[in-house]
């Protein structure tokens, strides 16, 4: 069986066109995040400190990616500076919340998918996509008449308006989503989101209609849902809730990365729990909950 990103299609019926025009539109009353600030990002700064070009910090063939993504030649990896979350512990900072990077216009970010593309790179990951999603989706067509062929991975925080992901059904072929917290509060603490587990539980369901469990052929990920969780100390990630969600919600075949490389950065080394590693014994006992709930599929 041959894969064919299903956004190809989507071009030479022109409906790829209509989701970019609902997708720029969006910006003069932005809402494509669950932020929701209703700044016109054409003229000003949304919430996410991004305006009408986005902004990218670095753009390489990425090893250290999931297997899946990574291959034999790497996952493509453009990283976008600025976030629509503000995680205390991130890793990052300096990228997502100083914002690092080079406004780029639509003809250069296709001419990075393509020179990725060139060094024989599996896929197009889009890390940090939810507040430049249209700024990308406007690149396609120009990357596609010059050839791209290869799957579109939304590599996201989870905090995702599912508005915007319908928007997206047929066009991301992989949806990768980092579900970080299980509880409200948690998340509005240490990430300041508002209502973050109600609102990425609505959009994980929504990725998971439009592309289903992950198929990987050949040892390369074509289509499909993939998870990231990354363990915190004492708990605080509410990992139980997740993990019960994604068997009873989403499907006991979802492929998850239980990710264990916390460790204090940014604010995070001044907030009691927060200000040490995630040691071993937590860590297995993580991995332990995600398969009472029967989840097998672990990374």
């Amino acid at each position: 069986m041959s894969f064919e990103p299903s956004y190809l299609e989507l071009y030479h019926t022109g409906e790829l066109e209509n989701r970019i025009n609902k997708l720029v539109n969006n910006l003069e009353d932005c809402t494509l995040c669950p932020r929701k600030c209703h700044v016109n990002r054409n003229t000003k700064y949304g919430y996410c400190q991004v305006g009408r070009n986005a902004i990218v910090s670095s753009y390489f063939p990425h090893f250290g990616e999931e297997k899946p993504l990574v291959g034999i030649m790497g996952s493509g990896t453009i990283f976008f500076s600025f976030c629509n979350l503000g995680c205390v512990f991130c890793q990052n900072f300096s990228i997502s919340q100083k914002g690092e990077g080079k406004a780029v216009n639509k003809i250069e970010l296709a001419e990075m998918m393509l020179n990725l593309k060139s060094k024989g790179c599996h896929n197009i990951n889009l890390v940090s996509p939810s507040h430049v999603i249209a700024q990308i989706v406007e690149a396609l067509p120009i990357a596609i008449e010059q050839g791209l062929d290869i799957p579109l991975v939304y590599n996201s925080g989870g905090y995702d308006n599912p508005e915007t992901i319908k928007l997206l059904d047929d066009i991301i072929d992989i949806y990768m989503p980092d579900i970080k917290y299980g509880n409200n509060d948690v998340a509005y603490e240490f990430s300041c989101a508002k209502n973050y587990w109600d609102i990425t539980k609505y959009a994980v369901k929504e990725m998971h209609q439009q592309v289903g469990d992950l198929i990987i052929q050949d040892g390369i990920a074509k289509k499909g849902l993939m998870i990231r969780h990354l363990v915190l100390p004492e708990k605080q990630a509410h990992s139980e809730n997740i993990f019960k969600f994604i068997a009873s919600e989403i499907s006991n075949s979802t492929y998850l990365n239980i990710m264990d490389q916390y460790h204090p950065e940014h604010k995070s080394d001044l907030i009691p729990n927060l200000n040490k590693r995630v040691n071993r014994k937590e860590f297995m006992e993580t991995v332990t909950l995600a398969q009472k709930y029967g989840l097998q599929r672990l990374d």
